[in-house]
């Protein structure tokens, strides 16, 4: 068991270039800063938090409630403020965390407004709150020379890797239901959507259903193992940019697709990345002082315990709790019982029309 641990730990401590992580950052800040410009734009914070009398809690969250007033209003200013802190590196340590609860706290308001892709950015935001993102194209370790660093373990890397593939891989399992082999809704939104550019005119065409839906499947399930593959590497990032940008193109899904393209490059292997990082290092090298020496994550045998006990609760969790709906009787798609939380993301189209009648009651007098 000993020797075990000695070799996972190796291979979770061992150093990789901080490259891929500084850039996770700058682009996380940066589509963070855009999609609360968004909500600004389209005047969502007072349509969905300053507008409504009534909130749908998420279970033992009922105590959450929206700031009064024109608070929202300034907590969106707030994070749109922290979100371009981090897009720089600038007082990292602080803005992540301030953003990861002020983000949570809004996505946790109100169980109406749930959004796949929102829960993969609250993830996101607690994960970097453990990543040393800062410590190398960033403000901070301009202003601060001695926090600079080439290097850092490899698991802060693997952690982000996973949680994208989870995404991938559990969006693939919930296509795997009677509906969405048969076609549905796939062929019904397609019939909707005749006017698009070149290929819209074959939208109605059984081929092409099928081709959409047993696609989505094949990208979602096998688009991460393809991405591990040198001699299609490419090949793969190209195609799921492709699907994505039709994603976008076909369906009102947000920053979803583009959050999804950004994290892409990820998977590109370390030796890319090393090669992008030696400018940067002897552009850094040219203003630090000789007495700094570039710093690495030192983490003591005790320290790097925790650090795996945590990822494997956390991997566990994010392995687990999308099954959930498997042990729920009924459809989760009918009953939406552990729907929520489990990437089921694009399956299904529901209407619905509710007529509220009032009845007023009068004591006698």
């Amino acid at each position: 068991m000993s020797r075990l641990f000695s070799r996972i730990s190796h291979r979770a401590f061992s150093s990789i270039s901080i490259a891929p992580l500084a850039y996770m950052r700058v682009f996380f800040g940066a589509i963070m800063l855009w999609e609360v410009w968004r909500y600004f734009h389209h005047n969502w914070v007072y349509t969905y938090y300053i507008r409504p009398t009534v909130y749908f809690s998420y279970y033992g969250m009922d105590w959450l409630r929206p700031l009064p007033g024109n608070g929202m209003i300034t907590l969106f200013v707030g994070l749109g403020g922290l979100a371009f802190c981090i897009m720089i590196g600038l007082f990292y340590r602080l803005t992540m965390p301030l953003f990861f609860l002020g983000f949570t706290y809004v996505f946790l308001l109100d169980q109406s407004n749930y959004l796949n892709h929102f829960y993969l950015v609250a993830l996101l935001s607690f994960l970097l709150v453990f990543i040393p993102a800062h410590r190398a194209f960033s403000l901070d370790s301009r202003l601060r020379p001695k926090i600079y660093a080439a290097t850092a373990p490899a698991w802060t890397l693997w952690i982000l890797r996973f949680q994208i593939s989870i995404v991938y891989f559990f969006g693939g399992i919930a296509k795997l239901n009677s509906d969405w082999l048969r076609g549905e809704p796939m062929r019904m939104w397609l019939a909707q959507r005749t006017d698009f550019p070149l290929i819209g005119q074959f939208f109605t065409e059984e081929w092409l259903v099928v081709a959409f839906s047993y696609g989505g499947i094949f990208i979602d399930l096998f688009a991460v193992p393809l991405l591990f593959i040198p001699r299609i590497r490419w090949l793969t990032m190209a195609l799921l940019v492709s699907f994505h940008l039709l994603n976008a193109r076909l369906w009102n899904i947000g920053i979803f697709p583009w959050l999804m393209i950004a994290l892409l490059p990820l998977f590109l292997p370390i030796a890319w990345w090393e090669r992008v990082a030696i400018n940067q290092r002897r552009a850094f090298d040219s203003y630090k002082s000789d007495t700094h020496k570039d710093n690495t994550y030192q983490f003591g045998e005790k320290g790097k315990r925790l650090a795996l006990i945590f990822l494997a609760v956390y991997c566990s969790f994010q392995l687990i709790f999308p099954l959930r709906h498997f042990f729920i009787p009924g459809h989760a798609s009918w009953t939406e019982e552990g729907e929520k939380f489990s990437w089921h993301m694009k399956l299904r189209d529901k209407q619905g029309i509710i007529t509220y009648i009032c009845l007023l009651y009068t004591s006698p007098s």
